[in-house]
C-alpha cells in the first residue's frame, strides 16, 4: 500500500487523533538508546540521538528534555510522496498560534504539539478537514502547494 497523494482527498480524510500521554525530545551521545527508554521515534544527529519518548521515562533516566508534548496523529494512510499536507496542517496550526514538530512515519503524520495547546490543535485540524469534505477548497497553502 502506497497511501494516498492527492491532497485534497488527504485534508478531507484526515482525522486527527490525540494520543494518550505526554511525550517530551530529549537526546543522548552515540546510537544506542540507554536500558529502561522505550523512545516511540529516534532520530539520529551529529549531535547525538534524538528520542521522542513518554515524559516519565526521561524525568526517571534524568534526561533534560523538551517541555511536555501530546502526539496527534492524522489517521489517513499518506503518501511519502504526497506533496502539500505538511504545509496545509502547519499554515492551519500557524493561524492559531500552535507550534508543531512534525514526523512523518510510514503510514501516517505524527504531530507533536505543547500539552497545553492540544485539544486546541486536534480542534483546528479537524476544522480543516471538515472544509475540505464539503467539496472544493481553498489552496490549502498560501504558495499554492510544497511539501
Amino acid at each position: 500500500m502506497a497511501g494516498e497523494t492527492n491532497l485534497e482527498k488527504l485534508l478531507a480524510s484526515m482525522e486527527p487523533s490525540l494520543r494518550d500521554g505526554d511525550f517530551v525530545f530529549a537526546t543522548v551521545p552515540g546510537r544506542a538508546v540507554p536500558p529502561g527508554l522505550n523512545p516511540i521515534g529516534t532520530f539520529l544527529e551529529d549531535e547525538g540521538q534524538t528520542l521522542i519518548l513518554p515524559a516519565d521515562e526521561a524525568k526517571a533516566a534524568g534526561l533534560a528534555a523538551s517541555g511536555l508534548m501530546r502526539c496527534i496523529s492524522l489517521t489517513v494512510h499518506s503518501s511519502l510522496d504526497a506533496v502539500g499536507l505538511t504545509a496545509a496542517f502547519a499554515t492551519e496550526l500557524t493561524r492559531h498560534g500552535i507550534s508543531a514538530n512534525v514526523v512523518a512515519g510510514y503510514y501516517h503524520d505524527h504531530i507533536f504539539v505543547g500539552a497545553g495547546e492540544a485539544e486546541r490543535a486536534v480542534m483546528a485540524l479537524r476544522a480543516l478537514a471538515s472544509r475540505y469534505k464539503k467539496g472544493p477548497a481553498p489552496n490549502p497553502s498560501p504558495q499554492g502547494g510544497g511539501a
